[in-house]
């Protein structure tokens, strides 16, 4: 199932090389989300999540921001897409992020 959720991107990651002969190629979106629940006791605010999208190519979309990121970061239309996963649990994986369109 996939839905459209606005979201507040706070940073952006491009990782691409080589590690003990395997070639890896990424790009990780650092989206703010609410702490949630814990069952040992009660929680207040938000904190970043990382999700991978894409390769270091996603990363070039977005490099025209850097040096005027602002410092909460910026609003994004992210989609995610919702799979079941083990033990009665859901993943959630990103499929698009784009910054969000002016007023």
């Amino acid at each position: 199932m996939r839905f459209t959720a606005e979201a507040v991107l706070t940073g952006i990651q491009s990782s691409k090389g080589e590690y003990e002969g395997r070639a890896f190629d990424s790009t990780t979106f650092h989206l703010a989300v609410d702490l949630g629940e814990k069952s040992t006791g009660e929680t207040i605010g938000t904190v970043t999540r990382p999700f991978k999208l894409g390769t270091s190519a996603e990363f070039a979309k977005w490099k025209n921001m850097k040096g005027k990121w602002p410092a909460g970061g910026i609003a994004v239309d992210a989609v995610f897409d919702v799979a079941a996963g083990a033990d009665n649990s859901s993943k959630l994986t990103l499929v698009d992020i784009r910054p969000k369109a002016a007023a």
